[in-house]
């Protein structure tokens, strides 16, 4: 998505510091896109005092997936997500999903989320 992602992770047992890993990943990427994604209009006094950037916002929303009905409602979601938002027809229509792959699986028929 253009402005949001979606990630599912099994991490490992005994190891649920969701936080650190998301500090890695958006530390990573600040440092491989440099300011290209920087937007001085949206950066709030607040946050320039501070140093910080506008590509990321410091919050994050976590989810412990509780049973297999569960995991695939936020499978649902995620490959859903493109056709709520006005970006894809269907889900099929999105190329930067794991929805093909889960096709390709036989998790899901090819027409599912919207008309192909």
């Amino acid at each position: 998505m253009p402005d949001h992602l979606h990630a599912i992770w099994t991490l490992p047992d005994g190891d649920a510091d969701y936080a650190m890993r998301w500090r890695e990943i958006k530390r990573r990427v600040t440092r491989a896109v440099g300011q290209r994604y920087f937007r001085a209009e949206w950066q709030s006094a607040r946050r320039a005092a501070k140093g910080c950037g506008t590509l990321w916002q410091h919050r994050y929303w976590e989810h412990r997936i509780r049973d297999e009905a569960d995991f695939a409602a936020h499978w649902d979601d995620a490959h859903f997500n493109p056709v709520k938002h006005g970006l894809a027809a269907s889900a099929a229509a999105w190329p930067y999903s794991t929805f093909h792959r889960y096709v390709q699986a036989g998790r899901y028929p090819a027409d599912w989320g919207g008309a192909t």
